[in-house]
């Protein structure tokens, strides 16, 4: 099927605008059938299709994502562009039975939806994280779904986990600044590691905000406390524990707003 085949068959789209901050507008593309739907960022609407889900569409365009996560996913080159293609699937013992589907409680738990708009609205505000171009979700018997998005991919960028031993105290300081803006903006990463923090010279980038959101301002901020630890543990895990005790006090100095080293 064509691309425009493919557009021409969903029978229902929408211009949805998320109100960022005070003046700042973003308009997503939502286009649906009974099966399936997009959204779209405005900038490539008439460009997605169903289609560019599918890896096999991409052929030799479609290259696979070897580092971090549960497979699923993989780098595109499109049009001069590049970008990351992921699908969502569960990890432990629930993946040998439902390793690609989820409950479907309505189009705004999607996990591809949330993180679509969550990304959106962290871009928007420029905070240093991918822009999104599309999410996915297919309807399946049962009340099921499977979900992919669609990023653009940060060029010229390494994940943290590949780099721990050459980063200076000026480098994790920098990183526990970045970290502390994340929360004072009660932005909670589900899932804060070592390979969803990507490095570019002396920039820092936190990708995958699946199952991540912006935490009501009324509620405990333990959260935070948790995201840290959980950080900590990533960094114990890939570098060992004596590599965590020798950054981790420049990072906690970043986050905590002490002077850098």
């Amino acid at each position: 099927m064509t691309p425009s085949l493919a557009m021409r068959r969903l029978n229902k789209c929408k211009i949805r605008i998320l109100l960022i901050g005070v003046t700042r507008l973003v308009s997503e593309l939502c286009i649906r059938n009974d099966h399936n739907a997009l959204l779209v960022q405005a900038e490539f609407r008439n460009k997605v299709s169903v289609d560019w889900f599918n890896p096999l569409y991409w052929g030799r365009n479609a290259v696979p994502v070897t580092s971090g996560g549960r497979g699923g996913a993989w780098f595109l080159h499109i049009d001069g562009g590049d970008y990351v293609l992921r699908e969502y699937r569960r990890g432990g013992l629930t993946s040998r039975v439902l390793l690609r589907t989820y409950a479907f409680a309505g189009e705004d738990r999607v996990r591809s939806v949330m993180e679509f708009r969550i990304l959106m609205t962290l871009f928007a505000q420029g905070f240093p994280v991918p822009r999104p171009v599309a999410a996915y979700y297919l309807k399946l018997p049962a009340l099921r779904y499977r979900a992919a998005i669609i990023i653009e991919r940060l060029a010229d960028t390494t994940p943290l986990a590949e780099l721990i031993d050459t980063r200076s105290d000026a480098d994790w300081h920098r990183l526990g600044q970045l970290v502390r803006r994340f929360h004072d903006a009660n932005v909670r990463h589900a899932d804060l590691n070592c390979f969803n923090v990507l490095v570019r010279g002396s920039e820092f980038f936190l990708i995958d905000f699946d199952k991540g959101c912006i935490m009501p301002a009324s509620k405990s901020s333990r959260w935070k406390n948790g995201n840290l630890k959980r950080f900590a543990r990533s960094i114990k895990k890939i570098a060992g524990e004596q590599v965590l005790n020798k950054v981790w006090s420049a990072f906690e100095h970043g986050y905590n707003g002490s002077v850098a080293a």
